[in-house]
C-alpha cells in the first residue's frame, strides 16, 4: 500500500447559479441554471489525491443533514477512507451560495458550518493515523488553531506538513516553522510577504521572506505560467502545459493534491511540481471543482502530448 496521506480540511456544498448578470442589491432575477457540487478546499484535494493513486484519509467536519450524508457517501465512492470524519449534531454542514454571470464573473457567500467547529479536542482519535502519515495536507478553511494543533502533532512524529495558506490570513512565525512546504498563489504570496508579485523576480523575492520564517521549500503557484519553487536556495520556475482553459475552480486544490501524492511515491520536489501542474491544467479544462480532478491516466496522457 502507498505511504498515507492525512487531509484535513473542510467540506462543503457548491449550490452555483449561472445568470446573465449578478443581482444588484433588492434585485431578483429570473431564468438561472442552477448546479449543486460538492466542494470545500479540503475534499477537493483529498479526491484529487485518492483519484491520482494516493492512499488517503480525509479528516474534516460535517452536519447530520443531507450534505452531509451526501458529501461522505461521495468520498467513500473515490476510495477515500473517511473513518476519521466527524458528525457535528448541533452546527450544519458547510454550503458555499455561488452566482455566475455570462461572462463568468461570480459573488460567493460561504456558511461555514460545522468546519468552524472542527477544534483541536476532536481530533483527539486522530492523532496516531497523524502521527503514522508519511504526509499531511491543510488549507485554512478550518480555525487556525486546529490547523497549529496538527502541525504541533505531526512535527513531534516528524511528518512531512504541506500547507495551502488559502483561504490567506495572518499566520505567526513559530507555526510556519512547522511548515515543510507552503503553497500560496501569487495573491497568497503577496499577503503574507508585502511583496507584489508582477515578475519572476518579485516572486523570488517573496519566496526568500517566507523561507526566512523557517520554511524549507516554498512553492508559488502562477496560473497558466506554472510554478516557482525554492528549495535548498535554488529558484526553478515549472512550466505548465498550455491548455484552453475553461474553469480555474479548484485548480489549486488538484495541484496540492497532485503534489502530496507524487511526494508520497517518493519524487523530489521539482517533479512533484511538474506533476502538479499537469493535473491542474487537464483540471482547467473542464467544469467544476471535485468533478475537474483528473485521474493519473489522464495526467500520463497529456505528459506523452496525446489527447486527453
Amino acid at each position: 500500500m502507498p505511504p498515507s496521506i492525512v487531509v484535513i480540511g473542510s467540506s462543503n456544498t457548491d449550490m452555483v447559479i449561472k445568470a446573465e448578470h449578478l443581482p444588484a442589491a433588492g434585485e431578483t432575477i429570473l431564468g438561472g441554471k442552477f448546479f449543486m457540487n460538492p466542494g470545500g478546499k479540503g475534499a477537493n484535494q483529498a479526491v484529487a489525491a485518492a483519484r491520482l493513486g494516493g492512499n488517503v484519509t480525509f479528516i474534516t467536519k460535517t452536519g447530520n443533514d443531507i450534505f452531509g450524508k451526501q458529501s461522505l457517501q461521495l468520498l467513500e465512492e473515490e476510495g477515500i477512507n473517511t473513518s476519521l470524519i466527524i458528525t457535528d449534531p448541533l452546527h450544519p454542514s458547510g454550503v458555499a451560495m455561488i452566482t455566475v454571470d455570462k461572462n463568468g464573473e461570480n459573488c460567493i457567500v460561504v456558511a461555514s458550518g460545522s468546519n468552524a467547529e472542527l477544534t483541536p479536542i476532536n481530533l483527539y482519535n486522530a492523532k496516531e493515523k497523524i502521527q503514522g502519515a508519511f504526509i499531511v495536507l491543510m488549507q485554512l478553511e478550518i480555525p487556525v488553531a486546529t490547523v497549529e494543533y496538527v502541525m504541533s502533532v505531526a512535527s513531534q512524529a516528524k511528518v512531512k506538513i504541506v500547507l495551502n495558506p488559502a483561504p490567506v490570513c495572518a499566520l505567526s512565525d513559530e507555526m510556519l516553522q512547522y511548515v515543510s512546504i507552503i503553497t500560496p498563489n501569487k495573491t497568497e504570496a503577496q499577503m503574507l510577504t508585502g511583496i507584489v508579485i508582477t515578475d519572476d523576480i518579485s516572486a523570488e523575492q517573496a519566496a526568500r521572506i517566507l523561507q526566512a520564517k523557517g520554511i524549507k521549500t516554498i512553492i508559488i503557484t502562477l496560473g497558466a505560467r506554472g510554478a516557482m519553487v525554492l528549495h535548498e536556495n535554488n529558484c526553478t520556475i515549472i512550466e505548465a502545459p498550455k491548455v484552453q482553459a475553461t474553469d480555474t475552480t479548484a485548480a489549486g486544490d488538484v495541484f496540492n493534491g497532485a503534489l502530496v501524492v507524487s511526494l508520497s511515491e517518493g519524487n523530489d520536489v521539482l517533479t512533484a511540481t511538474a506533476f502538479a501542474c499537469q493535473a491542474a491544467a487537464i483540471s482547467v479544462t473542464r467544469m467544476g471543482a471535485q468533478a475537474s480532478a483528473p485521474y493519473r491516466n489522464e495526467v500520463h496522457a497529456l505528459a506523452d502530448n496525446k489527447v486527453v
